[in-house]
């Protein structure tokens, strides 16, 4: 598909592909000069790439985007829960099999509510290949984890069956609608083919049981918060953080505790929700080209 970069003249071509990624065909957007500096796309809950579609063609004049599907997401498969394991640690194990695939060895991630473990754990595995971050309501400290999070603790601490089913509110069109609009002062900014296509997407046959697995093991996450921190000390990369203040999900309070490990990330508070892209997309994308430019082309 040909978009138009940001100056709205030069055309610029998106490819959409599919690797085999541990046997499973993982979809992504790609698109930027194969030699540029790589960009690193990394989805949240229950959307995939497609919340990138307005993003890539605003970046990709000078640096080579990438934004997979995770597994059970967007356009890429969606096996058994029983037969394939749905987890952050596989999810970032197979992001850092596509990114080998595509020759990708270093590059800067935008980390956005599953993203943010996702690209965390990626960053453990490999820290010298991370060249900067943008955090966009992607949580890494324990004062991130508001009241929104209170049921699916308990679900967290049984395991059972009970608390397992509870979290199925979070998969109907409603709470789906509710993730996009909730937070945003002006309602008509945001397309209602958000929550429309990301519910098709849950809708399918057997994909409760994989986003309950998924909430299930985002504990495992946590005890993690101390290494991510220590990643953030060691290597202090280049950060830009990009926070909807309004979201409920992943509400203001986690975006403040990374300047203490990251005292020279530059910080932005928005007047919005979760899916901040979708309204402050004109805000977003100038502050991430002024930072990868000075991050990523000096």
């Amino acid at each position: 598909m040909t978009q138009f970069n940001k100056t709205g003249s030069v055309p610029v071509t998106v490819h959409y592909r599919t690797a085999t990624v541990d046997g499973v065909n993982m979809f992504y957007r790609e698109a930027g000069p194969k030699d540029g500096p790589v960009v690193l796309l990394l989805h949240g809950f229950p959307t995939s790439s497609h919340m990138f579609r307005n993003l890539i063609p605003l970046l990709a004049d000078r640096y080579r985007v990438i934004a997979p599907d995770y597994p059970g997401f967007g356009y890429s498969d969606a096996p058994d829960h029983t037969k394939f394991a749905y987890s952050f640690a596989h999810y970032a194990d197979m992001v850092d099999d596509l990114m080998g695939q595509l020759g990708a060895k270093s590059y800067a991630m935008y980390v956005m509510d599953y993203g943010a473990p996702v690209g965390y754990r990626l960053a453990l595995k490999h820290p010298e290949r991370v060249t900067g971050l943008i955090v966009q309501n992607g949580n890494a400290y324990e004062e991130g984890l508001k009241a929104f999070w209170d049921p699916i603790k308990t679900y967290w601490a049984s395991g059972s069956e009970k608390d397992r089913q509870v979290q199925a509110a979070l998969l109907t069109l409603d709470a789906t609608k509710f993730q996009y609009t909730d937070g945003v002062k002006d309602i008509s900014r945001i397309s209602p083919d958000n929550w429309l296509q990301d519910q098709a997407l849950l809708d399918r046959p057997g994909n409760n049981d994989i986003q309950l697995d998924l909430f299930y093991d985002y504990r495992t996450n946590v005890p993690l918060y101390p290494q991510f921190q220590q990643f953030f000390r060691d290597r202090k990369p280049p950060t830009l953080i990009v926070w909807g203040k309004n979201d409920f999900i992943f509400p203001e309070e986690g975006a403040h505790p990374y300047l203490k490990d990251l005292p020279d990330a530059e910080i932005h508070i928005l007047d919005t929700g979760h899916f901040a892209l979708e309204d402050k997309l004109d805000e977003i994308a100038p502050l991430m080209n002024d930072f990868l430019d000075r991050t990523l082309l000096k």
